[in-house]
């Protein structure tokens, strides 16, 4: 996976230098089978129709990056981010990944041998939706009710049911999930997610028909709270709270690293 993340994070950084317009929200796809992103012909088709379908994007646009064809999606994320900070318990605002790093975490799951990936705190259920096209049993958990509206209406438009669920992750009855090897993937940095990502580790292990767990943890290269332990991308103390090892680490664009120079890790772990 080292080799998908350079790949990704080359592009975003080309991507940034050709882009001339000034949409609040962008994305980018190949339009023909990658071998370097491991995306087949008929993965690829449906990672546009996600896209195409998706009303965050209202416009795209064709690109050379790199020499290779790509389509750029423009769109507005305003609306459905005020939405998703109106719950008392919303611990993070909705901030999409980039598609390809939804497919790469996705990937990565599929190639440590998970028959199950839970996209907690999902947004419109992108990582659920890369999950589901690669073949693992989806499950997208959202607490803000437009936006899994939006993943429903998504499901229907193209064909590929990942399972949206309309509720609060950290009271969510995990007993309702079938019994395989999992992998938790947890949104928000650890700053503002801690909350959600501590009561899902811990709802998790106490649920033993769940076979293997493992979470993926968003991480940080900044910290707010000069006190904050900012070892593993500052999710060394709950880490360390609840034995968890860490598997391996991916770095990966996001909507909040577009303008960076850094991109966001993702820490993925296990018990033991």
């Amino acid at each position: 996976m080292e080799t998908y993340s350079k790949s990704v994070c080359e592009l975003k950084h080309e991507f940034v230098k050709v882009y001339k317009g000034n949409s609040h929200t962008t994305e980018i796809l190949p339009n023909l089978p990658n071998e370097t992103l491991k995306i087949e012909s008929q993965q690829l088709s449906l990672l546009h129709k996600f896209l195409d379908t998706n009303p965050i994007y209202s416009n795209h646009i064709s690109e050379k990056i790199s020499m290779k064809d790509y389509t750029i999606f423009e769109g507005d994320l305003n609306n459905y981010w005020i939405d998703s900070i109106k719950h008392d318990t919303s611990y993070a605002p909705f901030y999409p990944t980039w598609m390809l790093s939804a497919w790469g975490l996705a990937l990565t799951a599929q190639t440590f041998g998970f028959e199950q990936i839970i996209d907690i705190g999902s947004g419109d259920g992108r990582i659920a939706y890369c999950g589901k096209v690669l073949g693992l049993d989806s499950i997208s958990i959202e607490i803000d009710e437009n936006l899994v509206s939006m993943q429903e209406n998504l499901s229907k438009k193209t064909g590929v049911d990942f399972n949206p669920v309309c509720s609060d992750a950290t009271i969510y009855d995990f007993k309702k999930i079938p019994s395989k090897k999992s992998i938790f993937v947890i949104g928000g940095v650890p700053e503002i997610g801690e909350v959600l990502a501590e009561s899902v580790i811990q709802n998790a292990l106490e649920s033993s028909h769940i076979s293997n767990s493992s979470f993926v943890l968003t991480g940080s290269h900044s910290h707010r709270e000069f006190s904050r332990d900012r070892t593993h991308f500052g999710w060394g103390t709950s880490i360390r709270k609840f034995e968890l090892t860490v598997v391996s680490t991916i770095s990966l664009p996001t909507y909040w690293t577009m303008d960076q120079e850094f991109e966001t890790p993702y820490v993925f772990t296990k018990k033991g």
